[in-house]
């Protein structure tokens, strides 16, 4: 039976660069072959080495679907397009010009071009404010208050809202149905915990990829196990030279 890619999108964002060292983060281009690689790289799992090399010759992922893939769901959420004010200077900023949203935007229409890729968006909160940054809060309780902030020590806080439903709803439909009998599932945050669990009841095996990421201890627990997706290849020939 095939196997299902279930992505948490923000996360594969975020650990991109670990697993695929030799490419850009920030190309789009990049980012939707990163997420075929991925999928190719665990069905090889599934099916022989004679097929495995055949798959990184010419085009990976058509040759791995004789390894029976499903579809790759592919998570996230749309860019705050809204206005705001910085924090301190108080400058008006539309965030819909920011190279963040422009990238985002453009990472989900490279997807959308992919074949076997469903791209499931939910959305941010429209609660949305300014927070200090991890690494300005570190430096304040180190050194204390020694310089005025500025608008570059803050950055947004907001929330995904649907994420984790739709993801929990697609593994629902696909176990019942008998649709895969595996989901690769690449997170790490624990609101995913419920998926996980179902589709294990049901029968599927669960194999957690966080690339390189610590996952919640729960999450770890209700897996079948992990399977950290990383390229190069060991002979060090880079699978985007050989699927571009």
């Amino acid at each position: 039976m095939p196997t299902a890619i279930a992505i948490d999108g923000a996360y594969f964002l975020r650990r991109f660069k670990w697993s695929f060292p030799d490419h850009n983060p920030q190309d789009p281009h990049h980012v939707a072959l990163g997420v075929k690689v991925l999928a190719y790289w665990h069905l090889a799992f599934r099916i022989s080495p004679a097929v495995m090399h055949e798959a990184s010759k010419a085009d990976g992922l058509q040759a791995a679907e004789r390894a029976d893939l499903y579809r790759i769901f592919f998570y996230d959420c749309p860019p705050l397009t809204k206005k705001m004010h910085f924090p301190v200077s108080k400058r008006s900023i539309n965030l819909a010009d920011t190279p963040e949203a422009k990238f985002r935007l453009a990472v989900h229409e490279a997807l959308r071009q992919e074949r076997k890729v469903a791209l499931r968006l939910g959305r941010l909160s429209d609660f949305s404010m300014w927070k200090i940054k991890e690494a300005t809060t570190k430096r304040l309780v180190e050194n204390g208050i020694q310089q005025p902030l500025t608008d570059e020590d803050f950055e947004i806080d907001t929330k995904q809202k649907g994420v984790d439903m739709r993801l929990g709803l697609d593994v629902a439909a696909m176990a019942f149905k008998r649709q895969v009998n595996q989901i690769v599932l690449v997170a790490a945050d624990e609101d995913f915990v419920p998926a996980a669990k179902l589709a294990r009841r049901e029968g599927i095996d669960v194999v957690l990829d966080t690339m390189g990421g610590t996952p919640s201890r729960e999450l770890q627990i209700h897996s079948d196990g992990m399977r950290n997706c990383k390229m190069p290849l060991p002979n060090n020939k880079s699978i985007f030279s050989a699927m571009t």
